[in-house]
């Protein structure tokens, strides 16, 4: 699944560098800055004197020496453990820190691992004891630099506080990255126009990698401060299908790319140092980006799982995506239940309810005994009060897991150690027996168990891990009588998640991780209280004025696990099983099953519960007034909003266009282009440039940067109703029964020539046009007309596809659907009244004459 898939990515990218270096071999929180090709000299002086070639390593808490030969182990020399650090047999007045002058640094220190002897993955081995290395650079230019940086590194790690060494660690990271800047020479094509650069980190499970984003027209680039483990990393923008802002670290800073649709691993996962740079980046590639995936809402695959179009395993998927669980992220792991509760039976039976686990309740409440003694604590502890000490989602839960096909990761998170072999992933029924009984396990499973991949639970690598109590050595997982195979587990696992079932409880699990009952008196009835560090917005790193403090609860927040984003605030509704379609048993995420829209009299809202209905439009009855300001004497047509949100333009029937600041609350600006009502308004990409038309036939272009009308478009012989923008192409609609494509984009500077528009193409009607809208590709246009006629155009060949009179008076709006699989599903809104403007967080209409129609094509 998605862990396997990423631990793959990674095995190719050491391949491509040729390297058994790797990131995880760095404390957690630590940097590689830079490498040098050098010899460690053994013996140096002496008869028997010898080199070793390799590459020296220099990161923020330690040295790292790696020898071209597999079987010479890694050398880590931790930079706290350093007595001395200099040029070999000086003693200069600082007899602790002299300066090199040849290629040769003599490194003074009393512990050194060693790693990856003969590129085995096993336990470090750790030395002790006052000893000296010596190091020599192929560039002997180069010495006084990096002793410099080692010092400078040396005393960042010596001292006291965390909070301190932290800082100053920081500090010198962002001077690195300060003095350097993408290289340009990296682009694929010289053409290629640059419209933002910016510092991040590359995050992958466990460490980030600093350096620097650019993207263009046509890529995004990551270019890794070190230039490991390869000097850029790039990905083409057409390529992209899904991008989602993240929390790292509880911070919005953090940005997934995803250029696949069938799971949950991305190509790229960036965190930022500032969260504008991230949103600005966010903006860049929905705005360049012509096939981009508009991603559903939790109600939309809420509904579709509902009605069979998802599987239980898909819809989980999703879920997990939209609560900001990434496989990149080993705190915020995306979170599976078990299902099965019988694990010694010959046969697994699942038409027997006994079979499975009571999904209406955490793993900590199963046990009614150690329920008792867990709620006798919990009233008796101070207030903020917490059921469960430990979290059923965390870094070393996922790896105690993952251990077989990730060794490296838990050596990396454990010190250079594996558990205990007796509290190892050694059984799947011991671990089930340690969920229900164990004083301080609570966790769920990963979606590993129900993928196809069976390498977590098969000790492939033949690790060494560790001899039980009774003798024998950890090797394979033990799998439960019923299953003959991992992969038969691993089968009938799936097939218990489809089951009947679990189909019809799922929703109550839900209800726990990611609904109603995850916070607030609901999860305190429900006994699902965790520790309040781990749900969002349970504290704001921001406020934390100490640094030793903040670094401390940071680490805790990153170790102890995160509590999913909360995705429902009513109880979710359950499946409609009656109708459940029989879906094949697999864990692919199948887009096409995934985006399955449903034709056109087979189901309805009608054979949803109420509870369906209910959830599927309670965000209109959540919706509350925010703020409301009266800037128009007459009805507002048109609503554009900045990309900051920090102003509102406004078009009204008093002919007026109005730029309104909800920073302020003030309304900045007033403009008039004619006596006529202006019809509607939109911002160009960029923010500088607003759009709107008129009932005088016009179509007016207004500069903001420079606050006057900078271009006019005469294209219409009646009033324009509505104007649409798509990449630098102006879609009008207008009275004349016209809707017209043009070609061009405004003047930039007022006083400079007009820009000449061309005319691609003109959409003829029998009637008046009072509204037009665009797909997602632009591929699709939808006009509606004053007598109540829907038109569907194709711009590609500027031909009707399809006419659907479907209303008796005018068609005032109309939009597709962003979750429509074909692009073709579309709303029709029916003489839905103007108001006066209103923003903020909800939507008034002084009166509807006409219900609201939906047609499905």
């Amino acid at each position: 699944m998605a862990f396997i898939r990423k631990k793959q990515q990674e095995q190719q990218l050491q391949l491509y560098s040729k390297e058994r270096f790797s990131l995880l071999l760095l404390n957690l929180e630590e940097y590689y800055f830079e490498q040098h090709t050098a010899s460690h000299i053994l013996h140096k002086g002496h008869h028997n004197e010898r080199r070793i070639r390799g590459s020296l390593k220099i990161c923020s808490k330690s040295v790292i020496f790696e020898p071209d030969t597999i079987s010479q182990p890694i050398i880590k020399i931790p930079l706290r453990d350093c007595i001395k650090i200099g040029k070999h047999g000086e003693n200069g007045a600082n007899r602790h820190f002299a300066k090199a002058k040849s290629g040769e640094i003599s490194l003074l220190f009393s512990q050194v691992y060693f790693i990856k002897e003969h590129n085995v993955v096993a336990p470090y081995k750790i030395e002790r004891g006052k000893m000296e290395y010596v190091f020599e650079l192929d560039v002997s230019g180069k010495v006084e630099d990096v002793v410099e940086t080692l010092l400078q590194l040396h005393r960042a790690s010596c001292l006291d506080k965390l909070g301190d060494q932290t800082a100053m660690i920081t500090a010198i990271l962002q001077s690195r990255l300060a003095r350097t800047s993408f290289d340009k020479n990296r682009f694929q094509n010289v053409s290629e126009k640059l419209h933002m650069e910016c510092k991040a980190e590359m995050v992958t499970p466990l460490v980030t990698n600093p350096g620097h984003v650019c993207i263009t027209d046509t890529n995004l680039y990551f270019q890794p401060l070190n230039g490991y483990p390869k000097p850029v990393v790039q990905i083409t923008l057409q390529d992209v299908r899904r991008i989602y802002k993240r929390r790292h670290g509880l911070m919005p800073l953090g940005l997934e790319v995803f250029c696949t649709e069938d799971d949950l691993c991305s190509d790229i996962y960036l965190k930022f140092y500032e969260p504008q740079d991230r949103d600005d980046l966010y903006f860049y590639i929905a705005t360049y980006l012509e096939h981009h995936v508009a991603e559903h809402t939790a109600e939309s695959y809420m509904l579709q799982w509902q009605r069979g179009h998802l599987s239980n395993y898909q819809y989980l998927l999703h879920l997990n995506n939209l609560a900001d669980r990434s496989c990149n992220d080993l705190s915020q792991y995306p979170v599976f239940p078990w299902i099965i509760n019988d694990y010694s039976s010959a046969e697994l039976d699942l038409s027997n309810p006994e079979t499975f686990r009571d999904l209406s309740k955490p793993v900590g409440a199963l046990n009614t005994e150690r329920l008792e003694r867990l709620l006798t604590r919990y009233q008796e502890m101070p207030e903020p009060k917490f059921m469960y000490g430990s979290h059923y989602s965390s870094p070393g839960y996922v790896l105690f897991y993952l251990v077989r096909i990730a060794p490296e990761y838990m050596l990396c998170l454990q010190n250079g150690r594996f558990d205990n072999a007796d509290r190892m992933f050694n059984s799947i029924a011991e671990t089930w027996k340690n969920c229900l009984d164990g004083a301080t396990d609570f966790k769920e499973l990963i979606p590993e168990f129900y993928g196809d991949d069976v390498s977590f639970l098969v000790n492939s690598l033949k690790l060494d891990l560790g001899k039980r109590q009774g003798g024998q050595m950890v090797d394979d997982v033990e799998l439960p009588p019923w299953a003959s195979s991992p992969e038969d587990f691993l089968q009938k696992s799936k097939g218990a998640l489809e089951s009947s079932y679990v189909s019809e409880h799922l929703h109550e699990w839900i209800d726990l991780i990611f609904g109603y009952k995850q916070k607030g008196s609901e999860a305190v009835g429900a006994h699902n209280v965790f520790h309040p560090l781990t749900y969002e917005g349970g504290v704001d790193l921001n406020s934390i004025e100490n640094p030793d403090e903040k670094v401390a609860m940071l680490t805790q927040i990153l170790e102890f696990g995160q509590t999913p984003k909360q995705l429902f605030v009513t109880p979710h509704p359950r499946r409609i099983t009656s109708k459940f379609k029989s879906l094949p048993q697999t864990s692919s995420y199948d887009a096409s099953v995934a985006c399955s829209p449903v034709s056109p009299g087979e189901e309805s809202f009608e054979d949803l519960t109420e509870e369906s209905k209910t959830m599927a439009w309670n965000n209109i009855t959540k919706l509350q007034l925010h703020e409301h300001y009266k800037i128009h004497k007459e009805a507002v047509t048109g609503i554009a909003v900045s990309r900051n949100g920090s102003s509102v333009f406004t078009t009204s029937q008093d002919s007026t266009l109005k730029m309104f600041s909800k920073e302020s609350k003030m309304l900045q600006r007033s403009i008039s282009f004619s006596n006529m009502a202006l019809s509607s308004c939109l911002l160009l990409p960029g923010d500088a440039t607003v759009i709107s038309s008129s009932w005088d036939n016009n179509v007016y272009f207004y500069s903001i940067a420079f606050g006057r009308r900078q271009d006019t478009l005469m294209g219409h012989d009646d009033a324009v109703s509505k104007i649409c923008w798509h990449d630098n192409r102006l879609y009008s609609a207008s009275w004349d029964s016209t809707v017209k494509v043009w070609s061009g984009v405004p003047a930039e500077m007022p006083g400079t020539k007009r820009h000449h528009f061309d005319l691609l193409a003109e959409l003829e009607h029998d009637v008046s046009v009072d509204t037009i809208s665009l797909n997602a590709a632009s591929t699709l246009l939808v006009s509606g007309t004053k007598e109540g006629t829907v038109n569907i155009w194709d711009l590609t060949t500027a031909t009707l596809l399809h006419q659907i009179p479907c209303h008796a008076g005018t068609v005032c709006d109309a939009a597709f659907s962003p979750g429509a699989s074909s692009g073709m599903e579309i709303l029709f809104y029916l003489e839905v009244s103007l108001v006066n403007c209103l923003f903020g967080t909800s939507l008034e209409q002084k009166s509807v004459r006409e219900s609201r129609a939906t047609q499905v094509l």
